[in-house]
């Protein structure tokens, strides 16, 4: 497997931890997996930007935790990975009911290999309804 391959693999695997963490409400490995910097902006489908910094990303997995909520759905589409030793970018479609409904999100997920990790530094999430 060439350098690239693994770096590529590394990334992935990280994001499938991360898939796992969030839609099983597992706020250690969230805390693991986020950069302390972590930026989340959601853009709804009528344009709408909402922000949030690691701390409050990560209270909306626990308030579902809190509420008994059952785990997320898993399922990922990716699309694209790109990654070299020290930084890497994915896109990644999932099917998540964050909020009410199930929605479609495609997700813009930034990484930096740090502290002997990956971590996310930054989601842009697209939420759009299900079909």
């Amino acid at each position: 497997m060439t350098q690239e391959n693994e770096h590529i693999a590394a990334v992935k695997q990280v994001i499938r931890d991360l898939i796992a963490a969030g839609t099983g409400f597992d706020i250690d490995q969230l805390e693991r997996i986020y950069h302390d910097d972590l930026q989340v902006l959601m853009i709804d489908e009528d344009g709408h930007v909402n922000e949030a910094n690691k701390d409050a990303f990560k209270g909306m997995f626990q308030s579902k935790l809190d509420a008994g909520d059952p785990p997320l759905n898993t399922w990922a589409d990716f699309n694209r990975i790109d990654a070299d030793a020290h930084i890497a970018h994915v896109l990644v479609m999932r099917k998540v009911k964050l909020m009410e409904d199930e929605q479609n999100l495609t997700l813009s997920i930034d990484l930096v290999h740090e502290g002997g990790r990956w971590q996310v530094t930054r989601e842009v999430i697209f939420v759009r309804p299900c079909d």
